[in-house]
C-alpha cells in the first residue's frame, strides 16, 4: 500500500493543483467532502475552495452541512438576501450559540459566506446557491420555528404543533432529560411529533412563498419527529441512534434536493465518519449505516463522488469532555501503520489520491484511519480514534494535508464559556 501511495499520490500546493480531482468528479450530482476533525482550519479552507470551484465550474447550487437547520437558515437567508435585518456575516453566525459553537462560528466559514453572498448577487443567476444544515439535534429550535410561522400566518397545523410543544415542554428543553424519560420510562411524545409531521406534509403546499417557507416547515417537522426518535433511542442503543441521525440527514438532504428540482447538484460537508461509506469500515459489522452509504445506495454510481480528508500532525480545536470549553490541542503524529502514517512516510507533503477501478485493488486492505470528534484527548487516541477502513471503497478520492492547524473560532473568549 505504501508503494502504491508513492506511485499514485499527486502533490498539491493550491486548489488549482487539484484539477484532476475536479475532472474526475465529472457530472456527479452529489459531492461529499469529509473532514478528519471538526476543528482543523485546512479541512475547512480546502473544502471551501473546492466548493467555490464546483459552484462556478460545475453548476452546484446546494451546500448541506453537519449543522442544525434553524441556525444554518440564518446563513441561507443572509446569502440569498431574504433576511435584510442581518448587517454582517459575524452577526449571522451568532445564531450558532449551542455547543459546539466553533464548528460553524469560525473565521474560515466567514470567508465562504462572504463569497456566497457576493456570488448570489450576480444578475445572471437564475437560482441562488443555498446553505442548509441537515443534522437532527435542533428539536426545540425547530418546534419554535414551526409554531412561530403558523401563529404568524394562521396556516393549518397550529393545533398539532401546540400539542407537540405541550408534550415536550415539561422537559425544559433538556435533551438528556427527555432521552431518559422516553428511553427508560416510556414517557414519550411519539404520537404528537408524528401527528405534527403528517399535518405539515399534508398541508405544506399552503406554506409556499418566496422565502422558502415550504421547505423550512417540511424539514423542521422532520427534525421534530426524528429528533424525538433519536433522543428516545440514544440511551438504549448507540448504533440505532446513530442510524436514526444519519437517515435523518439523508431524508433532509432529499427534501432540499426535491425543492430545487431534478437537476439539482449538491455539496455535502460532514465528518469522514458520515461521508465515507460505512460498508467499507467496521461500522458495517455493528449494523450501522451512514450518509455516504445511503447516498450511494439511492443514486447511480456516477452521480456520487466522496472525498475524505486527513492529516499526520498539528493542532486542533476540541473539548476534553462533552459540553465543556474548547481549547487548542496538539495532534500527535499518526500511529505507525495507520493510513495517515503511510501517507506521511510516503513523503511529508500535501498530496491527493483518486481511487478508480484501475487502482482500487492496491488499497483494498483494512487499515486504521484516524477520526477526531468534538471531544478529543490525545492520550486516549490509540483506543478509539482509528476506524478500520478499506480506503479505496470508503472514498473516491482522498486529500492529505501533512501538518494542520487549529480552526479559528469567532469571539473565542465569549463562546468558550457559552
Amino acid at each position: 500500500m505504501l508503494d502504491s501511495i508513492r506511485k499514485l499520490a499527486k502533490p498539491f500546493v493550491t486548489v488549482e493543483d487539484l484539477d484532476p480531482l475536479i475532472k474526475q468528479i465529472g457530472d456527479a450530482k452529489y459531492v461529499l467532502l469529509g473532514e478528519a476533525s471538526h476543528g482543523t482550519s485546512e479541512f475547512y479552507t480546502v473544502r471551501a475552495q473546492l466548493t467555490k470551484r464546483l459552484i462556478e465550474e460545475k453548476g452546484f447550487s446546494i451546500i448541506t452541512v453537519e449543522g442544525d437547520w434553524p441556525s444554518c437558515q440564518s446563513i441561507n437567508r443572509y446569502i440569498k438576501g431574504i433576511d435584510s435585518n442581518r448587517i454582517s456575516t459575524t452577526e449571522v453566525l451568532e445564531a450558532f450559540n449551542r455547543w459546539p459553537t466553533w464548528m460553524w462560528a469560525n473565521q474560515e466559514i466567514v470567508d465562504l459566506i462572504d463569497w456566497l453572498k457576493i456570488y448570489n448577487q450576480k444578475p445572471q443567476r437564475n437560482k441562488k446557491v443555498g446553505f442548509y444544515g441537515i443534522d437532527v439535534y435542533s428539536l426545540w429550535e425547530s418546534m419554535d420555528e414551526i409554531i412561530h410561522y403558523l401563529e404568524k400566518t394562521g396556516s393549518s397545523g397550529l393545533k398539532q404543533a401546540k400539542n407537540a410543544f405541550a408534550c415536550f415542554e415539561p422537559f425544559n428543553r433538556n435533551n438528556e432529560t427527555y432521552a431518559v424519560s422516553a428511553g427508560y420510562l416510556s414517557d414519550d411524545c411519539i404520537k404528537e411529533s408524528l401527528a405534527l409531521l403528517a399535518t405539515i406534509q399534508k398541508n405544506k403546499w399552503k406554506y409556499d412563498d418566496d422565502q422558502e417557507s415550504i421547505l423550512n416547515m417540511e424539514v423542521n417537522a422532520l427534525v421534530a419527529a426524528n429528533a424525538e426518535k433519536y433522543y428516545r433511542t440514544m440511551v438504549t442503543s448507540d448504533s440505532e441512534s446513530w442510524n436514526i441521525r444519519d437517515r435523518h440527514m439523508v431524508e433532509s438532504l432529499n427534501s432540499v434536493t426535491r425543492f430545487y428540482g431534478d437537476d439539482a447538484k449538491v455539496i455535502i460537508w460532514e465528518h469522514n465518519t458520515h461521508v465515507g461509506d460505512a460498508r467499507a469500515t467496521d461500522m458495517k459489522k455493528a449494523g450501522m449505516v451512514n450518509v455516504g452509504q445511503l447516498v450511494r445506495e439511492q443514486n447511480r454510481p456516477e452521480d456520487v463522488f466522496i472525498i475524505g480528508f486527513g492529516t499526520n500532525s498539528g493542532t486542533v480545536i476540541a473539548s476534553e469532555e462533552w459540553g465543556t470549553d474548547f481549547k487548542i490541542t496538539n495532534v500527535p503524529p499518526a500511529q505507525p501503520k495507520s493510513w495517515e502514517n503511510l501517507m506521511h512516510i510516503s513523503g511529508p507533503f500535501n498530496k491527493y489520491l483518486i481511487f478508480t477501478d484501475d487502482n482500487r485493488e492496491h488499497f483494498n486492505k483494512t487499515i486504521g484511519h484516524r477520526a477526531i470528534g468534538v471531544v478529543y484527548r490525545q492520550e486516549y487516541e490509540q483506543y478509539g480514534n482509528y476506524v478500520p477502513s478499506v480506503m479505496s471503497y470508503r472514498y473516491d478520492g482522498f486529500i492529505y494535508i501533512d501538518k494542520t492547524n487549529a480552526l479559528h473560532p469567532l469571539l473565542l473568549e465569549k463562546m468558550a464559556h457559552n
